[in-house]
């Protein structure tokens, strides 16, 4: 048995700076160009997503791909829902998330890190605290994909476990990040996860189904101000204790 194919052996490394360059360059865009994408390219993101590990190789995930006059009709339905609701507060109790995404209470740092990403993203788009207007209509980008012609929808089966949750995390950090390395950005949006009672028999989805989050994706509008907002990281020492 030659030494190559010992168990052990060393195998051919990637390359670093390819990687951590994807990794450091993904963010969340909010601007798009209506550059198609094509359907082969999504197909190759989509297959090294599915190379993120998940409990006992279960694969938890499933996945809507909307481009077109289909997207264009969810983007159509929700944004009237979601205009609907702003003249009438009280339709908020018939769009409630499947699952609790944010914590029903908040507490620091949390609440200051999410106060700091609202008002930086919000100041550089000039929108005031008080301009009730522009809020709405900058909350509603979410659910014009920020104009990005391709939407993704994720599910999982309500029968499984938060830990499919878990796996499902590394399924889109997969998919987030191979999208960066073929020059093309993202955003996940939890955003879509009200309007579940409109999204999934959209995109026909079975009754066992839950929404997961949205996600945006396409090629980023290099004019765009908002795709210069980025936002900050706590330092490693921040979040970890090293133990010896």
């Amino acid at each position: 048995m030659s030494l190559d194919n010992a168990p052990g052996a060393a195998v051919a490394s990637l390359d670093p700076a390819s990687v951590e360059a994807a990794i450091n360059g993904r963010h969340s865009v909010r601007a798009f160009l209506p550059k198609p994408v094509p359907r082969e390219l999504l197909t190759q993101l989509l297959q090294l997503a599915s190379r993120a590990p998940s409990g006992t190789n279960t694969q938890p995930w499933k996945v809507y791909v909307l481009q077109g006059d289909s997207r264009d009709q969810l983007v159509a339905k929700v944004c009237a829902a979601h205009d609907e609701m702003r003249a009438d507060p009280q339709l908020a109790a018939q769009y409630r998330e499947p699952y609790d995404y944010y914590p029903e209470q908040w507490v620091s740092p949390y609440i200051d890190r999410r106060r700091e990403n609202g008002w930086g993203l919000y100041g550089l788009l000039g929108i005031g605290k008080g301009d009730r207007e522009a809020m709405h209509l900058q909350q509603q980008r979410n659910f014009r994909l920020f104009d990005a012609p391709v939407g993704l929808m994720f599910t999982v089966d309500r029968v499984m476990g938060r830990g499919s949750l878990l796996d499902y995390g590394g399924f889109l950090q997969n998919l987030m990040v191979a999208a960066r390395a073929h020059g093309l950005d993202t955003c996940p949006q939890a955003a879509w996860n009200a309007f579940h009672s409109i999204v999934l028999p959209h995109v026909g989805a079975g009754e066992g189904e839950m929404l997961v989050c949205g996600m945006a994706l396409g090629y980023a509008d290099p004019a765009a101000a908002v795709n210069r907002f980025e936002t900050p990281r706590e330092p490693v020492e921040s979040f970890t204790r090293w133990l010896d």
